[in-house]
């Protein structure tokens, strides 16, 4: 590496620092510190009705910490039952995390915060509104009509020179069945959030929803544990193949993965379906699949942000 771009990095590197004052780092360390109680009674308490209120405290809490000058920068790292993204690119970061009133009923809430060149806060609530469609995989959606989901990665993909930030979101839905999500995320000319599109490319299987879908679920029996992740060596998106232990595919209750594995591969701005990966199916545990959020016990896991 040259002297000069050396010496580039490191006033890059002393600037961003600066930004974000040591009197502001203080502010939010102490805020932190309640914030971080907040969340995990919200999702640990054992009374629904507290639950909800503490989701309530949390919520108004954390956006006056957001309202931080350049609150961006910061991590927020002992907050560990929420997930918090940052975009391939550091425009953008979404907070995600779902708050179960029993094992029927789940909702996810959430925020989009922009990365703004004052520093001043720039932020889309999330308003899950899953329970009001009955097909959610229809339609393009805004931040006041979203697809509720956590999180757990985001793939960056350009196409004619827009960027294109593709979701991988969990749901534990409800009594009987768990769901993930393929979500592409776009900004409109105004750098509004856009949630959806035809960006997805198979043919209609009894498994999949029918085309045209504004995005992609994977939806299987409560504890079958089906992967979908992004493969970096691959270049593509890898979920487990399902299949009806009880010959009847309609019941997304009754699917459980066999073995094989299906992908998406980005081309033309698309991400067009692979129906087959390998040549013989890996057996549990050899496919990659992301950092989980809980460990066995219920437990959060800790794990370094961007």
């Amino acid at each position: 590496m040259s002297r000069y771009i050396l010496i580039a990095l490191l006033f890059i590197s002393s600037t961003v620092k600066a930004q974000l004052s040591k009197e502001n780092i203080t502010a939010l360390q102490s805020r932190q510190d309640s914030l971080s109680y907040y969340s995990h009674e919200m999702i640990f308490d054992s009374i629904a009705e507290n639950r909800f209120h503490y989701d309530s405290v949390f919520i108004r809490n954390f956006v006056q910490a957001l309202r931080t000058p350049y609150s961006f920068e910061y991590s927020f790292d002992s907050i560990l039952t929420v997930s918090k993204l940052y975009a391939p690119d550091s425009t953008f970061r979404i907070f995600t995390w779902q708050l179960q009133r029993d094992e029927s009923y789940y909702r996810q809430e959430g925020a989009i915060q922009m990365k703004t060149k004052d520093g001043s806060l720039k932020l889309f609530p999330l308003f899950d509104v899953s329970d009001y469609t009955s097909t959610p995989t229809d339609s393009v959606r805004t931040s006041k009509n979203w697809i509720g989901a956590l999180y757990y990665n985001i793939v960056l993909k350009e196409f004619k020179g827009k960027k294109y930030y593709t979701l991988f979101g969990y749901d534990d839905n409800d009594l009987s069945s768990t769901r993930k999500w393929l979500e592409v995320l776009t900004f409109n000319a105004n750098g509004e959030p856009v949630f959806g599109g035809n960006y997805f490319s198979y043919k209609d299987d009894e498994l999949k929803a029918p085309q045209p879908v504004s995005r992609f679920l994977l939806e299987y029996q409560k504890d079958a544990r089906a992967r979908m992740v992004y493969d970096p060596e691959m270049d593509m998106i890898v979920f487990d193949h399902l299949i009806s232990e009880s010959n009847e595919p309609q019941k997304k209750y009754t699917l459980i993965p066999d073995g094989d594995y299906e992908g998406f591969k980005w081309e033309n701005g698309k991400w067009v379906h692979v129906d087959k990966l390998f040549n013989q199916s890996l057996q549990d545990g050899q496919a990659p699949r992301p950092q989980p959020l809980y460990d066995n016990n219920g437990n959060p896991i800790k794990k370094d942000d961007n």
